[in-house]
């Protein structure tokens, strides 16, 4: 008998995710099985891990199990599972509403992709609500491990805006989920079609998945292999197990891009199945994501910890790895310090880098697919992984000056340096549109020196951390420092001969500019253009300085150099004005100009617009 009844309304979101779902994936609605399945799974993992501290959560059921029953005079489908359970707050955290930002995130991505988008409902945490696909109603009936039976609960809810919960006698641990289908959804009562879509999405489950038996027996049978991939050897595994193994765990209705699948045997024994995605999972740039790679010992499920089974700039890699050398009754706390873990963390690295040089190697068209996929995520291993830094470098790809439309390695910009060049130029901004029209690339583009151009967020503080490849040192042509002194010896005695000449006009448009600027100087780097900012080496660009702002970040201010180039018609123009009023005005708008070149961002715009009206009409 029910007793604390009580009923309560989906939070908005909700409301929009089940209306969202309904009508949007009805052509893929065999999904809801999966996902009901996979979540089951995931209950009896957890209590199989709980377990292993405390025995008596298991009480006299230990079999860990699925099962799935069909009746059709009842419409009715039901799925249960003999796994941890959930109190009554569990129930109403977890199923009453969707805490965290999955559920915005999710329909965001739906309505902003293809209608049918089925991978996109595990991917975002919401799998539970894809019962209502196919049913009028759902109802929940669960008890948590070691509880008494009276802390059942029963959760019921039509998808209308609203669901009743209450407290009720559960004689079983686990959950069972009961759907009353919809009509037009009755395939779903013939063991048949069950069957097919556990065998299509399910069959590499764990744990037995069982119905029952056809015919005059009486009783369940399994209808999954319910083996674990892993364990058995690659050559006797074909390429659609491990396709179908990957949607299995991750939820994605697209194949993976690649798989690697080793098995480690001596002083250290391990297995381990990575996969690459083929596209970005949606929280890609949150760093403190923890979805990736499950660690598993002896086959029973531990923990799922991105962060210690794999670093940050592989967190786009899903997969698992089980061991036999930890214990069963591991803690968390153990596993921080966990020596074992950090050899298996770095085999797995090496082993997934490695299979990453051979895509690139081997299919550079699907090597520059992953490159513009997760190539940005990559570069943040260079600051993170000193170790890996060699083998990283290898798989970077950037465009450059030399070409606008391809990617080129590091290795390629080397082999193509002049005679006498000992190092590798770049620029950084904040589109390839912008480096491409810096006025830094002027002298370098004359000259046919091949500059790299980095056009990704993280660039900058990558290559804070970046100092040379193969003996080959990075320079900034935007920064202060830059000596072409060495490449073009010939044009010494020019660029001397210019700045001698040009020292009065440098005084004065510091004078004008006064302490807006460091310094003002005659510049070895511009051709086409009047003038540049050139900041010093370790401060950072103005177009990031910028985006800082923007995102409500504090920036640090800078004092830019004003390098300018005599030869240009402005320059001279401006050289010959007698009034100091009007030449004062002539070096803010140059300043002005360089500073938006770059990116930066002016302090008052309304000055420039004015300045510059001002100057046009003479």
């Amino acid at each position: 008998m029910s007793t604390n009844t009580e009923t309560r309304g989906f939070e908005t979101e909700v409301n929009q995710l089940l209306k969202l779902m309904i009508h949007s994936l009805y052509s893929n609605s065999e999904i809801f099985l999966r996902e009901l399945i996979s979540n089951a799974s995931d209950a009896c993992d957890k209590l199989r891990f709980e377990a292993g501290k405390n025995d008596a959560l298991l009480q006299s059921d230990p079999d860990l199990k699925i099962q799935i029953d069909l009746d059709k005079d009842s419409k009715t489908l039901t799925i249960r599972d003999n796994g941890i359970g959930m109190s009554r707050d569990e129930v109403i955290e977890n199923i009453g509403t969707i805490a965290r930002s999955g559920t915005k995130a999710f329909m965001e991505a739906m309505q902003s992709q293809d209608k049918d988008d089925a991978s996109l409902i595990g991917q975002f945490g919401v799998g539970f609500y894809s019962a209502f696909i196919v049913a009028d109603e759902v109802k929940l009936v669960t008890r948590k491990a070691g509880l008494d039976a009276s802390a059942g609960v029963v959760w019921t809810s039509s998808g209308d805006g609203q669901y009743t919960i209450a407290d009720e006698t559960v004689a079983r641990r686990g959950t069972e989920i009961v759907l009353t289908l919809r009509e037009e959804h009755a395939e779903f009562l013939q063991a048949y079609r069950v069957k097919s879509v556990v065998t299509k999405y399910s069959d590499h489950i764990m744990f037995p998945i069982e119905m029952a038996k056809e015919g005059d027996e009486e009783g369940y049978e399994a209808v999954n292999s319910a083996t674990a991939l892993w364990q058995r050897s690659a050559k006797d595994i074909g390429d659609d197990e491990y396709k179908s193994f990957y949607k299995t765990i991750t939820h994605d209705y697209s194949d993976p891009m690649l798989w690697i699948h080793n098995k480690v045997e001596g002083t250290l024994e391990y297995t381990g199945l990575f996969f690459i995605p083929e596209r970005a999972p949606f929280d890609l740039y949150e760093r403190e994501t923890t979805d990736g790679i499950r660690l598993y010992v002896q086959r029973v499920f531990i923990m799922e910890d991105t962060k210690k089974l794999m670093p940050r700039y592989l967190r786009f890699v899903r997969g698992l790895v089980d061991t036999n050398d930890l214990p069963l009754n591991v803690s968390r706390e153990i596993l921080q310090d966990s020596r074992t873990l950090d050899k298996i963390r770095s085999g797995s690295v090496k082993k997934v880098l490695s299979a990453l040089a051979d895509l690139a190697k081997n299919d550079a068209d699907k090597y520059l697919e992953f490159w513009k996929t997760f190539g940005a995520v990559l570069k943040e291993g260079v600051g993170e992984e000193y170790s890996q830094r060699d083998a990283l470098l290898k798989l970077f790809r950037m465009r450059t000056s030399h070409d606008d439309d391809g990617w080129h390695s590091f290795a390629d910009v080397v082999s193509r340096m002049s005679e006498g060049q000992d190092k590798i130029y770049y620029l950084s901004a904040d589109n390839l549109s912008a480096a491409k029209q810096s006025p830094h690339l002027e002298w370098f583009k004359k000259k046919g020196i091949e500059v790299v151009l980095f056009t990704d967020r993280v660039d900058e503080w990558m290559m804070s951390y970046l100092h040379e490849f193969e003996g080959k040192s990075f320079v900034n042509i935007a920064k202060s420092g830059l000596d072409l002194d060495q490449i073009d010896e010939e044009g010494k005695q020019a660029r001397e001969e210019k700045a001698k000449t040009a020292a009065p006009l440098l005084e004065r448009l510091k004078t004008a500019l006064g302490e807006k600027v460091d310094e003002v100087r005659v510049s070895s780097r511009l051709v086409d253009s009047p003038a540049c900012i050139v900041l010093s080496e370790h401060e950072m660009a103005m177009y990031m300085q910028n985006l800082l702002r923007q995102a409500g970040h504090d920036a640090p201010e800078s004092k830019p150099n004003l390098e300018i180039n005599p030869d240009h018609a402005v320059i001279q123009k401006i050289e010959h004005i007698a009034d100091e009023d009007v030449f004062a005005q002539w070096a803010e708008l140059l300043l002005d100009q360089s500073i938006l070149a770059e990116g930066g961002q002016l302090q008052n715009g309304a000055d420039f617009v004015k300045r510059m009206n001002q100057l046009m009409l003479g």
